[in-house]
């Protein structure tokens, strides 16, 4: 009904995920599935469904499980999805064969629905195959044809029953289909040539129909109307370019992968990708971003995970990776895990049974190989304030940069944006001669003024001193938290009597919660790990 979905467990309508994630911390692993009933609108409620095959498992497994899930009616698919703990009753790490996980428990997921709903007639069975026929995406009935293909030569014919004949006709139907998707051509009566790449082509257009479907949910009611496109439409032209997020959406609910839509200058709407973003880098809605290719190169985490390979015998694991790193935190050295997890699909490293990563010795060159084939792009948020927000700031704000020289080529959006913006900064007294641009002084006083405004508001809602690097004094505190500025992203580090604020930046959030020293260096504000402190109740 458009309400967000609402945590449970076996016990409650409510579970509390904070206290889920709390005891969850230290664990090596969990597992995540998606329950999801090709009947499942017939379910109605899914909590009893889900509740029902969590018994079956703990009863499979031998323990019992500690469990969250939560039920989402965003698709045309009711689906349940389900977090485990890594943990058994007795506090080991739980392990379960992989063949139950890709198998037993989907059939009892099976055994469970049928119980509710009976068992499928024949007809029902039918109609799910015939469905299959006009779809735009890699189906059941492609499987098939796949393994009837001969050097990419399909043949029906030589039915000897009803059934078989039932079947033939539903893949005559599928290849004309096919045919007129440009993926298969005719070469006899009953006889077609798949095309190179079909399967993968199905894929990608299963893929964008998902996409398309998401967005009605993912997008607010003023852009519903807006007509996304994709990255691949732009052609060769593939300069960056700068937009607002409208919107973002999951892509791989699972694996916790993510989209954005994004507005450009001119006022067109993009779908993209935004699964490269690391631990606290997703833009929110307004915010201003820069959308480019990225380049093929290893990853920043590749090069640590290298690194401390290359330290431990070509070993990777999370407990080597906290000992070389003792103030990550696990949410932090989560992302490498699953950084690691996307390359074992494709082969590039491989995890043993007790969760120990093996590198292999030119891993960096692989990583990088593995980025070349995706095509991936880059997002860089130039600002976290959203665009509205930026037109009456007492601040510097990305609107301050735009060419007004350019109004023919921005959205009347930007443009009108633009233009209260110059009336503001007038009214100000801040712009420079021209009345189009701030002068050099009015930037410096704006960023400064912006800053002692967010110092002000930390001092009295905590009732403590701001520190700035301008004392000269090492500071000690705790990375608490991040705070978005009209000029960029701000950590806020913190004990009980001071705060200070030093600009964000990715490699500071292995710290986020730990303690940190900062020092004035000749070129700014550093800092610096916190050196053999003992980390007690007061830290």
């Amino acid at each position: 009904d458009g309400r967000q979905g609402q945590l449970y467990d076996r016990d409650g309508e409510r579970a509390d995920g904070k206290a889920f994630l709390e005891r969850s911390s230290e664990d090596r692993h969990q597992f995540r599935f998606i329950v999801s009933p090709e009947d499942g609108t017939a379910l109605g409620d899914l909590k009893a469904t889900t509740r029902q095959l969590m018994k079956q498992m703990e009863q499979d497994v031998g323990t019992p499980l500690d469990w969250v899930a939560v039920d989402h009616h965003n698709t045309g698919h009711p689906h349940s999805h389900v977090i485990v703990r890594g943990r058994g009753a007795d506090g080991a790490d739980l392990v379960i064969a992989p063949d139950y996980l890709m198998k037993g428990l989907r059939g009892r997921a099976q055994q469970v629905v049928t119980e509710t709903l009976g068992p499928r007639r024949d007809m029902d069975i039918a109609n799910a195959v015939r469905r299959e026929v006009g779809q735009d995406r890699f189906t059941g009935l492609d499987r098939e044809l796949s393994n009837l293909a001969q050097g990419g030569e399909v043949a029906v014919v030589g039915a000897s029953g009803s059934a078989d004949r039932f079947r033939q006709a539903l893949h005559r139907q599928r290849m004309r289909h096919l045919e007129g998707l440009h993926l298969a051509e005719k070469t006899g009566q009953a006889t077609w040539r798949l095309k190179l790449g079909w399967e993968k082509a199905l894929q990608a257009m299963g893929r964008r129909g998902d996409i398309i479907r998401s967005l009605s949910a993912g997008l607010s009611p003023e852009h519903a109307s807006v007509g996304v496109r994709f990255l691949e439409e732009r052609g060769a032209d593939r300069a960056p370019f700068s937009g607002v997020v409208l919107s973002q959406g999951p892509v791989d609910e699972l694996r916790d992968t993510r989209f954005l839509i994004v507005e450009d200058v001119k006022g067109s709407a993009w779908y993209v990708p935004a699964r490269n973003l690391g631990p606290g880098e997703m833009p929110t809605k307004g915010a201003v971003v820069e959308v480019g290719d990225m380049r093929a190169e290893a990853r920043k985490a590749d090069h640590v995970i290298a690194g401390i390979a290359e330290r431990s015998g070509g070993l990777y694991s999370d407990a080597v990776h906290l000992a070389e790193d003792p103030v990550s935190s696990s949410a932090y050295r989560l992302a490498y895990k699953r950084r690691l997890e996307a390359l074992r699909r494709s082969g590039i490293a491989d995890r043993r049974a007790d969760g120990v990563w093996e590198i292999p010795h030119d891993y960096l060159e692989r990583a990088a190989a593995f980025e070349a084939t995706k095509g991936d792009v880059s997002v860089r948020v130039r600002s976290w304030m959203a665009l509205e927000s930026q037109v009456n700031a007492r601040a510097l704000t990305w609107l301050d940069g735009v060419d007004a020289a350019g109004d023919g080529e921005l959205s009347e959006r930007v443009v009108a944006a633009r233009r209260a913006r110059l009336a503001f900064l007038q009214q100000e007294g801040l712009l420079g001669p021209d009345a189009q641009e701030l002068s050099n002084a009015a930037r410096v006083q704006l960023r400064s003024e912006e800053l002692d405004r967010a110092g002000a508001r930390e001092a009295g809602r905590s009732g403590r001193a701001q520190v700035t690097a301008g004392d000269g004094q090492a500071f000690e505190g705790k990375f608490e938290r991040t705070m978005d500025l009209a000029q960029g992203r701000m950590a806020l580090v913190g004990n009980e009597k001071a705060f200070a604020l030093v600009p964000w930046r990715h490699d500071l959030e292995r710290y986020r919660g730990q303690s940190l020293i900062l020092e004035q260096r000749a070129k700014g504000t550093g800092w610096t790990l916190q050196p053999g402190r003992a980390r007690g109740i007061s830290r």
